[in-house]
């Protein structure tokens, strides 16, 4: 049943919207709902009027009964008369298991999160305009996977929940998340009749294992082919990168932490970022990988030169990259680095500090990015979604839900991605990174793009923006800014010029 009412100036449609408590005395969410919110921005110096729909769409299963009901809030402008060349954003988070609130309310959407301009915590919490958000240019919708934000598992036709096999078999597991979100981007587009609209993907973190897998999905199982597919800080994507190029694709993330906490040579230090990432590159490249894989072959002396080079470029002493064999683990540089400061680097973002209980010890305590990050983003989203979209539960916001064990087997979302690529001219990829981020650091991603098309026949459909933060490199003021721009001027440069056909 739909009702209308009028809210502070906007109309608001609630669509069979309720709550209630099941025989387990369970609190339950309405597993087909929306509300509807009118708004206006102003993006890039420009009026922006929009709908932002909220709800809940179903998971269905083969006898068509739902099994899950995801949580999605879908921005759409309103001045736009011809969908058909709008651009469809679909946004994802990772995790796995982590809602959609990161990218949501700080980085593309219509709101920022109220933060300083190095995205540390200020009260009151909350969200502020979004100058910078790709609305102008593309409809966004926010997707939360199956126990992330509101979205949750639903009784089977008997009233009963699945089991914890059952649920990691129908939800939880690389294969098992691409197949279902295939499923629900289908229906979800065929509801907001979005079929001949130009399509995007964006993930973050693990979500870019999930687009990569979903690229190939859409278009084989869906019949519904992308023009792009976006990158944001991703993970492995199941290409290989183990032993020595796992230990030598650390380095130019330590060179960047290490200037950033001033630990460099003063002849390192004086110069930009940018000017010694590029040597940093070639060194682990050239002399560094290959050091690495001679294992105990390496003469003494090499050994020792290297030993000097990694010590000059990460800020170690060369004593304790000698004790590591050369390989310095991610986990002992962020205890190591300021441990005469008595101060920790934090894993997503080494530009966040904390501090231990000891200075000794091979790993920090916590850390320090998630916890500020958490500090801010949890009042900010429950808040946002009551009192501006007017969207409420009791059910709990699940910043990250129970989706563990995850099913990583048979992980070949790379090779997804690069096989969608080949069969559809049209799709381009861009993969964005922050300097500063320990946990998938930009190096790794420079070397999937280098090992996704071996060929190289579609590197000219692939491209690199690199940032001066960290994992949400959009926390940043002047990085929300520029990370907005790149990707608007991604989108743009995606679609095609009238006329152009999808053909070699």
């Amino acid at each position: 049943m739909l009702r209308l009412i009028k809210i502070s100036g906007f109309i608001v449609a609630l669509l069979s919207f309720s709550w209630h408590l099941n025989a387990t005395e369970q609190i339950q969410i309405e597993a087909d709902s929306v509300v509807v919110t009118e708004h206006r921005t102003e993006i890039n110096g420009k009026r922006v009027n929009y709908k932002a729909h909220t709800g809940t769409q179903p998971v269905w299963d083969s006898e068509g009964h739902p099994t899950a009901t995801l949580f999605y809030t879908y921005y759409q402008r309103t001045d736009i008369k011809d969908t058909a060349k709008r651009p469809l954003l679909i946004s994802f988070n990772g995790g796995p298991g982590s809602a959609s609130v990161w990218m949501h309310v700080a980085y593309t959407g219509p709101k920022t999160l109220n933060v300083d301009d190095e995205g540390y915590p200020v009260q009151p919490y909350g969200v502020k305009a979004n100058p910078h958000s790709v609305l102008d240019v593309a409809d966004i919708v926010f997707v939360n996977p199956v126990n992330t934000g509101y979205s949750r598992v639903l009784p089977d036709k008997d009233g009963k929940m699945p089991s914890k096999d059952q649920q990691q078999k129908m939800f939880f597991g690389t294969n098992a998340d691409v197949t279902y979100l295939a499923e629900w981007i289908n229906s979800f587009v065929s509801r907001y009749e979005r079929w001949s609209s130009p399509k995007f993907l964006i993930g973050e973190s693990y979500g870019t294992t999930r687009v990569s897998g979903l690229a190939l999905a859409l278009q084989n199982q869906q019949w519904m082919y992308l023009n792009g597919v976006v990158l944001v800080s991703p993970t492995d994507i199941g290409i290989s990168r183990d032993g020595p190029v796992k230990a030598a694709n650390r380095l130019p993330y330590f060179a960047a932490t290490a200037w950033y906490h001033n630990k460099l040579a003063a002849d390192l230090q004086q110069k930009d970022l940018y000017d010694i990432l590029p040597e940093v590159e070639a060194f682990t490249i050239n002399q560094y990988l290959p050091a690495l894989a001679k294992g105990n072959m390496i003469s003494s002396e090499e050994k020792q030169q290297i030993a000097e080079q990694v010590s000059r470029y990460s800020g170690i002493s060369v004593q304790n990259v000698l004790r590591s064999n050369l390989d310095i683990s991610t986990s002992y540089y962020w205890k190591e680095l300021l441990r005469d400061r008595g101060q920790t680097v934090g894993r997503l973002d080494s530009r966040y500090l904390g501090i231990d209980k000891n200075d000794v010890g091979e790993r920090p305590d916590y850390w320090a990015e998630l916890t500020s990050w958490l500090h801010s983003f949890t009042p900010a989203i429950n808040h946002y979604l009551r009192t501006e979209l007017n969207y409420k539960t009791d059910i709990k916001y699940n910043m990250f839900g129970p989706v563990h064990p995850w099913d990583r087997s048979n992980d070949n979302t790379g090779e997804n991605l690069r096989q969608a690529m080949a069969q559809n001219p049209y799709l381009q990829v861009l993969t964005q990174s922050g300097y500063y981020d320990g946990a998938t650091n930009y190096f790794d991603a420079k070397y999937n793009m280098w090992q996704l098309d071996p060929s190289g026949k579609m590197k000219d459909r692939m491209s690199f923006k690199g940032y001066r933060s960290g994992h949400m490199m959009y926390l940043r003021a002047e990085d929300l800014k520029k990370s907005n721009d790149d990707l608007r001027e991604f989108i743009l440069n995606a679609l095609p010029a009238e006329g152009q056909a999808a053909k070699y």
